[in-house]
């Protein structure tokens, strides 16, 4: 067997650089070297070949069938010849011929190289899939490497994987630098001829989802529950949480002793506000809630099985009841699954508090 030291040093170097598990790639030095000696010995791939990384040894044995007339020199090996090989040598059986590496010649080591380089990516790929999978749903911290600056898309690093974060699924008008750590949200991981594929997003509700249960123990241990969440990232999130437990302030727990808790994911997310509220079976209530800050003096659902429903706030409150843009009452409708109809409480389209009330 021959010494091969400088080859495997080269196997275990890409195995710490890339993550490539030397195993993986023997297999596929293997197969290159079969196929190789496919086409230079007129299609016999019936190679023995022993790889050994701990003694850095590797030996190639081309296998012939003892025959006492040789026809195809290929397949075929002489008793006499064989004898000289192995003294156990008999017709029928087959013998080992060791095969120098020279004897591979160019196309061998072409091929091999091919080989080792398709195996080196799809290795690539299936540990980034992996990678990608294991945080599938879930936040993780990423390294970013590179923001293209007529795009804004950011290519990001996490473990042996790399992804890339479009503009599209940033936070408003937060700046990202190289080298920084950002956190993210791997939303989705998909298999493509390509290679793995995977969404991630800082602009996904379940990223706040995520944030709250990581800084809320009664949200991670399953006391307090996140029902529903609706979300402008960069903006603003309303939320809504539930406790089955009376006792607990469902709402306290996620803002935290003055503020703390809710106020560590604010700053994480760019200063975006977030409102939460307190989850109702009964609709009229959790949809009044969804509507704060303003205050909510009654809401009428409409009969039939559409989810629609007006609600009823006071004349001074009207601008605050809709948001800036339509934002607050947009979020609210996403967040409770009703559309939201808003009416001052004098029945007329104005903001004025001195406007006659409705009796």
């Amino acid at each position: 067997m021959a010494s091969n030291k400088e080859m495997f040093d080269a196997l275990r170097l890409l195995e710490k650089e890339k993550g490539i598990p030397v195993d993986y790639m023997i297999t596929q030095i293997k197969k290159a070297i079969a196929s190789a000696c496919r086409n230079l010995y007129d299609g016999n791939e019936n190679v023995d070949i022993k790889m050994d990384p701990e003694k850095n040894s590797f030996s190639v044995k081309l296998m012939k069938t003892v025959v006492e007339e040789v026809e195809d020199p290929s397949y075929e090996i002489s008793l006499d010849d064989a004898l000289e090989i192995s003294k156990r040598a008999a017709v029928g059986k087959e013998v080992g011929i060791t095969l120098e590496p020279k004897k591979f010649g160019r196309i061998a080591v072409q091929t091999a190289r091919s080989v080792i380089r398709q195996g080196i990516r799809d290795g690539e790929k299936d540990q980034m899939l992996v990678e990608f999978q294991s945080k599938m749903q879930e936040i993780t911290t990423a390294t970013i490497e590179r923001v293209d600056p007529e795009t804004g898309n950011v290519t990001l690093k996490f473990g042996n994987a790399v992804a890339v974060l479009p503009r599209s699924e940033q936070i408003g008008t937060e700046v990202l630098r190289e080298g920084s750590s950002i956190k993210i949200y791997v939303a989705g991981v998909k298999e493509t001829e390509r290679g793995p594929r995977v969404t991630i997003s800082r602009t996904h509700p379940d990223f706040v989802k995520r944030l709250f249960e990581k800084e809320v123990p009664e949200i991670y241990d399953g006391i307090v529950e996140i029902k529903s969440i609706s979300r402008e990232a960069g903006s603003r999130t309303k939320m809504a949480v539930f406790s089955e437990d009376s006792q607990i302030d469902a709402v306290g727990a996620c803002i935290g002793a003055r503020g703390a808790r809710v106020n560590t994911i604010v700053d994480e997310l760019g200063g975006e506000k977030i409102d939460i509220v307190l989850y109702n079976d009964d609709p009229k209530v959790f949809i009044a809630a969804a509507l704060s800050p303003a205050n909510v003096l009654s809401v009428d659902l409409n009969e039939g099985d559409q989810k629609a429903c007006k609600a009823t706030v006071p004349d001074g409150q009207l601008s605050l009841a809709i948001g800036n843009k339509g934002q607050n009452v947009r979020l609210a409708a996403k967040l409770t699954g009703y559309k939201i109809d808003i009416r001052p409480e004098s029945g007329f389209w104005g903001e004025n508090e001195d406007d006659e009330e409705k009796e």
